[in-house]
């Protein structure tokens, strides 16, 4: 199944994406993530119907399956987990501290390359853990 990469931002009010392959496509909702994901879904079959329908050029792999493959900046991911992780568990998880992880998620600073590189390890590394699990 081929991926598509989509940038994912917060916004004051919700979320908003852009998807690499189509220059200019912009997706904005107001609300969480899992509402930004059903408008993209539902944006870019309505984009792919127009296209077809007025017999524009676009891209092939809309025309098979696909699945979106979401790149957030290190402010809108902090934002989307703190709901799910106090920043003393990502403290835990990251080694890098509290303050500086709320410095990162409000916006007021923006991480090096690799402290960016380490918080998204990092969830991996949990997401991995919390996969090897079972009851």
């Amino acid at each position: 199944m081929e991926k598509v990469r989509v940038q994912v931002a917060k916004t004051p009010e919700g979320y908003c994406a852009t998807v690499d392959i189509l220059p200019g496509f912009i997706v904005a909702v107001m609300g969480d993530f899992s509402e930004l994901k059903k408008e993209l879904f539902e944006s870019v079959d309505f984009y792919v119907e127009c296209a077809k329908a007025d017999g524009d050029v676009y891209p092939e792999v809309l025309n098979q399956e696909y699945e979106f493959e979401y790149k957030f900046d290190v402010e809108s991911l902090l934002f989307f987990y703190e709901k799910i992780l106090s920043k003393a568990a990502l403290e835990r998880l990251t080694g890098i501290n509290q303050k500086q992880l709320s410095h990162y998620a409000c916006g007021r600073s923006k991480p090096r390359p690799a402290q960016a590189q380490k918080i998204v390890n990092a969830l991996h590394t949990l997401g991995r853990d919390l996969l090897a699990i079972s009851v």
